[in-house]
């Protein structure tokens, strides 16, 4: 449970008060003793008749121990699944199919209190009397009615019993219209997904189109076609997680940090595990569910990673690299082959500083992900590599109904310290400033002004990156905004001409996530509308609450870099 007046863990069975300094040392877990969980699987539908229709689902979160490593004590998590018995970290994974509905009825059976600490002082889902965690499902990736959306504001409390101000139904309607590719879902609730997500409550979710992606003949099957949800933590030596309890200015926010890092690296719900593996080509749906931590990983044997598609939609073409930076809820979908390997074994390692991209090396722990052991006999592989994957159509850049200017800001306290973050100048709870037209196309400018590099996700749309370009007399850039927090009157063509960074081949593709530079100006592309077909939306994407962009450092989410935006006809 949490005490609110000091912060902190503390343990229930004896009532006895847990430091930082009772942190286990990740030296004290061996590395590659655990295999790689396969994550359970939901079908988003059922077959009738040899006919695929809607189906109806009911997941819930739970409160239950959890074995994270072999010589861990089990771990106090929220967990998603169908009962307390089956439900796992990651949740399951929910496999849907284009074109067909699913509906999910998402019930919270957490406690009473939370088991990480919280922040009141911020903008956060406070149920009355403080009483029972507030959660709300947002599906990342997912083109969807406002209402099933997942809104900050949309929480409830076990069994419904308090509710957000935008709250509206009880079952989501997830339409699965959109293109085939990963998504996942995770906690949404204002002011807590940083301590919801790092609980437990992250899950997968991948929209199949077997009449579009068969022909691909891609490695397929449970076997070869690997979900890999990664993310970082630390525990206490009694196996709960650790969540540091003191804020950076704790005379303002007593416990929110800036972001937050764990030395130990976790796969598919165990730390740094291992897989055995054949000589063939696999594919890894790499899902980056950490709070802040940017990976960028490679392989030890120096393999490439092909990439097919990222986050919810394929590429064009497969591209090769040797690394790949991802972000905080960035999706990597990629094949290894690992016929081509002269080792028999290789390990995933991460070498991206943290905080990115100006933060700390990397140590021992933190630089290690997981472990292939190769099998040494070589074996037939039907899976190939295709020269075309799906084409969607190009951007058109003279469709765009108007420009935005999105600009994000980080302010500190007098010993320079954050103490919150903003997008355009507003907190969340502004009103809404930017209505797009549904259907429509737009080119948004998002203009970094901060130290660190911010995935910014928008919910609904999808985008293209057109161009990186630097801020040249940043500072003078810099204080003009702070002054008048507006980027045409500071003259942003005139600064956005310096160095421009190359959007790498494989996120050239359309995106819902992208990694925002500091001192940058990037340039998107965003379309509300399917970009695969010319068709509407089955839904009202008009209707309350909205839906919303924000960055995706969760830390940084919670505090407020997020804003709100509407459809309109």
């Amino acid at each position: 449970m949490i005490d609110l007046q000091s912060g902190g863990y503390v343990n229930m069975e004896n009532n006895t008060r847990v430091n930082s300094q009772n942190l286990i040392s990740w030296n004290k877990l061996k590395m590659f003793v655990d295999e790689l969980p396969d994550i359970p699987k939901l079908y988003g539908y059922k077959v009738v008749g040899g006919k695929a229709v809607p189906t109806y689902l009911k997941i819930g979160m739970f409160q239950k121990n959890w074995k994270f490593h072999r010589d861990l004590p089990a771990t106090p998590v929220f967990a998603y699944g169908t009962s307390k018995k089956k439900a796992t970290v990651p949740g399951p994974t929910i496999e849907a199919l284009n074109g067909v509905d699913t509906y999910i009825r998402w019930e919270n059976n957490l406690p009473k209190k939370h088991i990480l600490p919280w922040d009141p002082t911020i903008p956060t889902a406070i149920p009355r009397g403080q009483d029972g965690v507030p959660t709300v499902v947002h599906l990342h990736g997912g083109i969807d009615e406002p209402e099933s959306d997942g809104h900050g504001h949309a929480w409830f409390t076990n069994g419904f019993k308090d509710r957000g101000a935008r709250w509206s139904k009880k079952t989501y309607h997830y339409h699965n219209q959109q293109q085939p590719g990963n998504m996942w879902y995770h906690d949404h609730a204002m002011g807590l997904t940083r301590a919801n997500l790092l609980a437990g409550l992250i899950g997968s979710y991948i929209i199949r189109q077997p009449q579009v992606e068969d022909a691909l003949k891609l490695p397929s099957g449970d076997s070869f076609d690997k979900v890999m949800v990664v993310c970082d933590r630390d525990f206490y030596r009694n196996g709960s997680l650790f969540m540091n309890s003191t804020g950076n200015n704790p005379n303002i926010h007593p416990e929110w940090q800036p972001e937050y890092f764990g030395n130990v690296i976790v796969v598919n719900g165990k730390a740094w595990p291992y897989m055995v593996v054949q000589r063939r080509k696999y594919r890894f749906r790499i899902i980056n569910t950490s709070n802040a931590r940017f990976f960028r990983f490679y392989l030890s044997n120096g393999l490439s990673f092909i990439h097919i598609g990222s986050d919810s939609a394929y590429l064009d073409r497969p591209t090769l690299s040797k690394s790949t930076l991802v972000a905080p809820s960035e999706i990597s979908d990629v094949i290894i082959d690992f016929s081509k390997s002269k080792s028999n074994s290789a390990v995933l390692a991460n070498d991206a500083v943290y905080p990115f991209p100006s933060g700390d090396p990397v140590n021992d722990a933190n630089s290690k992900v997981m472990k292939f052991i190769i099998k040494k006999q070589r074996v037939d592989d039907p899976a190939h590599i295709p020269k075309w994957l799906i084409k969607y159509p190009s951007p058109n850049l003279s469709t765009a109904s108007r420009t935005r200017y999105i600009s994000m800001y980080e302010y500190t306290s007098p010993s320079d310290e954050p103490t919150h973050l903003f997008i355009n100048g507003l907190s969340f709870d502004a009103p809404v400033t930017e209505f797009a037209k549904v259907g429509s196309s737009e080119i948004w400018y998002v203009i970094n002004l901060t130290e660190d590099n911010h995935p910014l996700h928008v919910h609904l749309g999808l985008f293209k990156v057109l161009e990186q370009t630097k801020l040249l007399d940043f500072d003078k850039f810099k204080d003009c905004m702070a002054n008048k927090n507006n980027a045409e009157r500071c003259n942003v063509h005139k600064h956005a001409r310096g160095k421009k960074l190359d959007v790498t081949k494989h996120e050239r593709g359309w995106k819902n996530v992208f990694k925002m530079w500091p001192g940058y100006a990037t340039k998107i592309y965003v379309r509300f509308s399917y970009i695969h077909t010319n068709a509407s939306y089955p839904f009202d994407a008009t209707k309350d609450p909205g839906y919303v962009y924000h960055c995706h450092i969760l830390d940084h989410e919670d505090n407020v870099m997020m804003r709100p935006f509407k459809l309109v006809n």
